[in-house]
């Protein structure tokens, strides 16, 4: 049992210190590790939508393409040469597929490098405050 002393520290064993530290430090880093896996998930949910947006423009270019392109190259064939509304309409979905790919792009942005930030902050926090502990009881 600690005991307190008139300038008011604890007169707590060696053998105490050393087991509240282990007991401080084990749980310090389970829960550290515990934000980081919850910062990357939410990370890995973002990379994936961004993902999946890069498919659905890749499945636009690829099933659309074709349809659209014969159905708009045969309405402007009416009024324009063949080759000329083959271009505007090959033009038009290109503009199309690169406007979902950036989109794509910038959500797999927002997720690059997958590194836990806020987990990394949160750890220089706790070892400031360590650091500062440490300085305060050679005082």
């Amino acid at each position: 049992m600690p005991t307190t002393h008139p300038n008011g520290k604890n007169n707590r064993s060696t053998s105490e210190l050393v087991r509240e530290l282990s007991e401080q430090s084990t749980r310090l880093i389970r829960q550290e590790m515990a934000l980081a896996r919850a910062e990357l998930t939410e990370k890995g949910v973002e990379a994936r939508f961004g993902m999946e947006l890069l498919g659905a423009a890749g499945v636009l270019s690829l099933y659309g393409l074709g349809a659209l392109a014969a159905a708009a190259i045969l309405l402007l064939a009416t009024t324009l040469k063949a080759w000329l509304a083959a271009t505007i309409v090959g033009g038009g979905i290109l503009i199309v597929a690169a406007s979902a790919a950036l989109m794509g792009k910038a959500h797999l942005a927002r997720t690059a490098p997958p590194i836990p930030e806020a987990t990394i902050e949160t750890a220089r926090q706790d070892l400031d405050t360590i650091r500062a502990s440490i300085r305060e009881g050679r005082a």
